[in-house]
């Protein structure tokens, strides 16, 4: 009963009866004005046609072209009236215009970090790929930068408390889903305690990747306790397109001096002390030098978005590094859905384009649009060693299958994909010619690439590509090897609701 009244009581559960009684009222006033106005019939029409052209002549990507296209053009009436009340995909101008002003204000701060060109020496490749982080997304590349691979979520939870414990001047926490258990209340002990001390302790988390592990007044509860704490975009239940661009971004920063990222939140079936969908594996990138400043002010941007701060970031500057071996270049990037930037699409078909033996890639989701696709299908049918590893239980059930559905042109092109058989593989990296490298949080989906705030870190020739690649190749014997064949017999019924799904991708 306990249960029961939860469930009915749960802010989730208003949530969505609001959304569907809006768009309940929407299709019953657009179906009586119809009825019984002709002249509403007509404008309706006209409006349909005019959103039709701006759909095909805007710079919104193919995959949401075809989508909005299927709603508009059957349903003209109901379909143009849903796409203006939802913008269409427009940002606000508003909203672009502070995130320009912040991106601005964080390329000044990291501007005498800029050396893209020192990788020349390592060939026009690295150096390109360097260049463009640096321009479109001002994120430079370091050297004396440590970087640590963890294959696990469990490896790396003992690490981040160690570190953490550690911390002097502050701690940055920005993460999709935190949830009370023994991963979070271990590190939730350690930040009251450093607190108490002292040091600076801010934390940012997405409402909804939180909507349902956490109570909606947390982040006062954590104000309490001596952590500042901004929630990202608080879900609000009204029909707007502003409700899918989410705070997707994981990262822990330790005095500008050690960082955190990779797929985990802070969650228990993230390090395995909880089991959902079979056993979890993810991964973690740690940092310690030089490119952690640029980590640090990548959260600072966020911070300063989200409190509508205009922050002296110099103040957070960590002391100079002691002087490494050689480390390779460390490039932490992030990427935000308020530009027309696709920097973390940028990043992986950079990554694909440049390949020379292989790609050997793992992510949770395959749902790829058809510049991805295309890249993948060119790179196997030259003659590269394309392997992708997906989970084989999934978490979401429908987005398991529009996953399965875009296996077949891959597999018909000679990319190898495998299924990852004891669980969830929740990773989100690729690695390539044993040269380049990216750990972070984007995932090879619509969401990811389009319309998430995403981070990782691209490496070139760090010690850890090797660690990358080994993890890849030992993982590769737990999964089951997946085959064309397989596809070929499908239940009818199957194949048409994969079909649709597939379509229906970039609203997933």
């Amino acid at each position: 009963m306990k249960k029961l009244l939860y469930f009915l009581f749960h802010r989730s559960v208003f949530v969505a009866l609001s959304l569907c009684a809006q768009l309940a009222a929407l299709f019953f006033m657009v179906f009586l004005f119809s009825e019984y106005t002709e002249i509403f019939y007509w404008c309706c029409i006209l409006t349909s046609v005019a959103a039709a052209l701006a759909i095909i002549n805007s710079r919104m990507e193919p995959g949401y072209k075809i989508v909005w296209l299927i709603v508009i053009l059957p349903f003209p009436v109901f379909g143009s009236v849903l796409y203006l009340l939802t913008g269409g995909g427009r940002i606000p101008e508003s909203s672009q215009k502070r995130m320009r002003w912040i991106l601005e204000k964080s390329a000044e701060a990291l501007q005498e970090d800029f050396k893209a060109d020192d990788l020349l020496p390592l060939g026009g490749d690295a150096a390109s790929q360097a260049r463009y982080l640096e321009r479109c997304a001002a994120c430079p590349a370091y050297t004396n930068t440590e970087t640590e691979y963890f294959s696990l979520g469990d490896l790396a939870f003992p690490r981040m408390l160690e570190e953490l414990k550690k911390a002097e001047r502050y701690i940055f926490l920005e993460y999709f889903i935190i949830q009370p258990g023994v991963f979070w209340d271990s590190i939730l002990a350690v930040l009251e305690e450093k607190a108490a001390q002292g040091v600076e302790i801010r934390l940012i988390y997405d409402d909804f990747g939180c909507m349902f592990t956490l109570p909606r007044d947390y982040d006062q509860q954590l104000a309490q306790k001596g952590i500042q704490c901004r929630v990202f975009n608080r879900f609000v239940p009204v029909m707007t397109l502003r409700l899918n661009n989410r705070d997707h971004r994981k990262m822990m920063i330790v005095d500008g001096r050690a960082g955190f990222t990779g797929g985990i939140n802070l969650a228990d079936e993230y390090v395995n002390v909880r089991e959902r969908f079979g056993r979890w594996k993810d991964s973690v990138i740690f940092l310690e030098g030089n490119a952690v400043w640029s980590m640090t002010v990548m959260f600072l941007t966020m911070w300063d978005y989200c409190c509508g701060w205009n922050e002296a970031f110099e103040r957070f500057r960590p002391p100079a590094s002691p002087v490494r071996p050689w480390t390779g270049y460390v490039q932490p990037y992030t990427d935000t859905p308020l530009d027309y930037e696709l920097v973390a699409q940028s990043v992986y078909l950079n990554m694909i384009a440049k390949a020379r033996n292989y790609i050997y890639i793992t992510t949770p989701y395959l749902i790829i649009d058809v510049a991805t696709n295309n890249a993948l299908c060119r790179a196997a049918k030259s003659g590269l060693d394309v392997r992708i590893i997906t989970p084989h239980i999934p978490d979401k059930r429908y987005v398991f299958e529009v996953t399965r559905a875009h296996y077949p042109p891959l597999l018909d092109a000679g990319v190898k994909i495998y299924e990852y058989s004891p669980g969830f593989i929740h990773a989100k990296n690729f690695v390539v010619d044993d040269r380049f490298a990216t750990v972070g949080t984007v995932n090879l989906d619509y969401r990811s690439l389009f319309l998430h705030f995403e981070n990782g870190v691209w490496l070139c020739e760090a010690p850890c590509i090797q660690d990358i690649r080994k993890d890849f190749l030992q993982t590769l014997q737990l999964c089951q090897p997946v085959s064309l064949r397989s596809f070929k017999h499908l239940n009818v019924l199957l194949q048409l609701y994969r079909s649709i799904l597939r379509v229906f991708a970039p609203l997933m």
